[in-house]
């Protein structure tokens, strides 16, 4: 857990190799992360060749830091035979955070680059790399042994949550200074209820395991 307070950019590494047991370990902890209906789609190519590694530091404006980093993680997924396909890239998300978290608790330090949604990009890594068709790029995790260290900002915003309590009584909302209030919340209530109910019609099998 400390890592989650601990865990920073590192766009900076120091010139030494990275150990395959770390790497291993790293990807282990991203095949840990749950998927919707446990689909576990995605396949990760570890790049280690110098070449390969500045090529891809120059696949978007943003991955020019990958050059100096002696391991690059890419992560895609597969979409043929999964259950539910429209959340694979959801997937892969919490998959990619396990990955940064078990690479700052393992001493190491990393920076995720977004490939997915851009369709251009996404095509591009996979045939730099001679990635099959049917694989779909996701992101770019550049690591190493960090040679910058900094505090971890505090993003803590208490404002941002927010309770939704239960009624007073069966039936009757909460107080408000005004009946304007009270008939927005009526109605918000209503409309949450209906995406509520037509949510569950449409999406009873989804859930992550």
């Amino acid at each position: 857990m400390n890592s989650i307070f601990h865990r920073i950019s590192v766009r900076k590494y120091e010139d030494k190799p990275v150990e395959k047991e770390k790497i291993m370990q790293i990807l282990k902890a991203g095949m840990q992360a749950p998927s919707a209906c446990n689909q576990q789609p995605w396949e990760f190519y570890v790049v280690t060749d110098k070449k390969k590694i500045e090529a891809l530091s120059k696949m978007t404006p943003y991955t020019g830091c990958a050059a100096k980093a002696p391991v690059v993680l890419v992560s895609a997924y597969r979409l043929e035979g999964l259950v539910a396909p429209a959340f694979a890239q959801i997937d892969m998300s919490i998959a990619q955070e396990n990955i940064w978290l078990e690479t700052d608790a393992l001493g190491l330090g990393g920076v995720w680059f977004g490939i997915a949604p851009n369709e251009e990009n996404m095509e591009k890594v996979r045939v730099l790399l001679g990635l099959p068709e049917e694989v779909h790029v996701f992101a770019l995790f550049a690591l190493g042994y960090p040679a910058e260290h900094r505090e971890q900002q505090d993003r803590f915003k208490p404002e941002r949550i927010h309770f939704i309590d239960e009624y007073k009584e069966a039936g009757r909302p909460p107080d408000f200074p005004c009946r304007c209030q009270q008939r927005l919340f009526i109605l918000g209530v209503r409309a949450a209820d209906e995406r509520g109910a037509a949510g569950s019609a449409g999406h009873s099998r989804l859930h992550r395991r």
